[in-house]
């Protein structure tokens, strides 16, 4: 597969989904039943769904650092969904 395909396919893909399929790689990975290329091949898509799973955190902080609460703990200042730009 493309690297800029299997890019697209990650970047659609919920934090959840990539974050299992990382976890299914790395447990192969240490499991060491795979030839070098395959390894190599595993290696570079992990990197590419740590990559979008830190990418994933990162908007899920920025979101609730715009949670604006009162004295009283009641939502005072909603998230506005803004796309990211990049």
């Amino acid at each position: 597969m493309p690297a800029k395909e299997s890019a697209t396919k990650i970047a659609k893909m919920t934090f959840e989904d990539a974050l299992a399929e990382l976890e299914d790689i790395i447990r192969g990975l240490e499991a060491g039943n795979t030839n070098l290329n395959d390894a190599i091949a595993a290696y570079e898509r992990g990197t590419a769904l740590k990559r979008h799973c830190d990418d994933k955190l990162r908007d899920a902080q920025e979101k609730i650092s715009r949670i604006k609460l009162d004295e009283t703990g009641n939502l005072t200042a909603a998230i506005s969904e803004q796309p990211k730009e990049k």
